[in-house]
């Protein structure tokens, strides 16, 4: 049952015009939601922008915020969370302009979790995909959730590489919670929503704007004891992820990669800057003594007991290759074999998921 200044509360922060900094202002200037309503304008002047009085006064908020509790009814599972709730995450409640109001879907009891963010660039190379996958299975083996932004590229690897582990994940999503963007993560996002949390601070409907998602970042960070760079360019909105995380004393840390790939360039500033050098999930464990040190015994038991298939590192023409893009006339050259023998040998660890083909003719180790 919605109590009255709940139902205040909620249609507070979803009135248009009235942000996060406007909504923290109401609340601290007033005992609660319910006086703010009943406030002068003339008050409410001195404290919020002209639109947002407007707004306030004409009740612009209420449609969208009976969409919202229909919503909310429709599944035992959707929720609404109030920064005022017992149960809205005290560890965005500290953040900056923490979101009033955020659309949850699934498993809240993960907003308690220990958590890493792993994140990275939209146009990721084969090699980061399957870096941050493998990260985010391992981290899920130690009880680690595994936060992210569900875009498509590091994202979404994350999130697959958890589910695959039968992990915990959540993705903060940058459009209404009612939306899939990307379209092609329709099905990932009914596999978070079943074993995870879908989290949005949007409105439903809310369509993919491009200047919500730098918006969520602080979310991202807020959530996260750590946040784990795999693959960004120097322009990458991971590098804004990775600034509000440093801003919150969360550790920052990154994957290197090729001087040559543009898209390591932001690993390597971070690197620089101070960010600790990630090539192993130890290296994460190491860094973060309040996540999960040891696996537990179940884990290692169904680790023992799956077969596992290794590189084989004698290949020559595997060691040839190197980690960078290569094309196979380059491997020709540097082994002095024909052509019809190495085209023959890089489909077979295509197929083994060892390469990975790439645009303009050229192949690239992955494991």
């Amino acid at each position: 049952m919605q109590t009255a200044e709940r139902l205040a509360c909620l249609e507070l922060a979803l009135t248009p015009h009235v942000g996060a900094m406007s909504f923290l202002k109401l609340l601290q200037a007033f005992p609660n939601a319910s006086a703010a309503w009943s406030n002068s304008s003339t008050h409410l002047h001195t404290l919020i922008s002209q639109k947002a009085v407007a707004a306030l006064s004409a009740h612009q908020g209420l449609p969208t915020l009976q969409a919202a509790l229909n919503w909310e009814a429709e599944h035992p599972d959707n929720h609404l969370l109030c920064l005022v709730d017992d149960d809205y995450p005290l560890s965005l409640s500290e953040i900056d302009a923490p979101p009033p109001l955020l659309f949850a879907r699934g498993n809240l009891a993960l907003l308690q979790e220990p958590s890493v963010a792993i994140i990275g660039s939209r146009h990721a190379s084969a090699s980061g995909l399957n870096i941050a996958q493998g990260l985010a299975a391992e981290l899920s083996r130690y009880g680690v959730c595994i936060v992210s932004g569900f875009a498509a590229g590091i994202d979404t690897a994350a999130h697959q590489g958890c589910i695959q582990a039968q992990g915990k994940t959540i993705a903060v999503l940058g459009t209404g919670i009612d939306r899939v963007y990307p379209a092609a993560n329709r099905d990932l996002a009914h596999q978070i929503s079943a074993s995870g949390l879908l989290l949005s601070e949007f409105p439903l409907t809310t369509a993919p704007i491009a200047h919500n998602f730098p918006r969520r970042n602080r979310i991202i960070a807020g959530l996260s004891q750590a946040i784990v760079v795999v693959e960004a360019t120097l322009e990458s909105g991971s590098l804004i992820t990775a600034r509000l995380g440093l801003e919150m004393n969360k550790e920052v840390m990154a994957v290197p990669g090729s001087i040559h790939n543009p898209h390591s360039k932001g690993c390597h500033a971070l690197i620089k800057q101070g960010a600790k050098l990630v090539e192993s999930v130890n290296d994460i464990l190491e860094e973060c003594p309040r996540l999960p040190q040891i696996r537990p015994v179940n884990e290692l038991t169904k680790e023992k007991n799956t077969p596992t298939t290794c590189i084989n590192e004698s290949s020559s023409l595997l060691k040839a290759m190197g980690f960078d893009p290569i094309h196979p006339d380059q491997l020709v050259d540097k082994l002095g074999i024909s052509a019809t023998d190495v085209y023959a040998e890089l489909l077979q660890l295509e197929l083994q998921g060892k390469i990975a083909a790439l645009s303009g003719g050229r192949y690239q180790r992955i494991t």
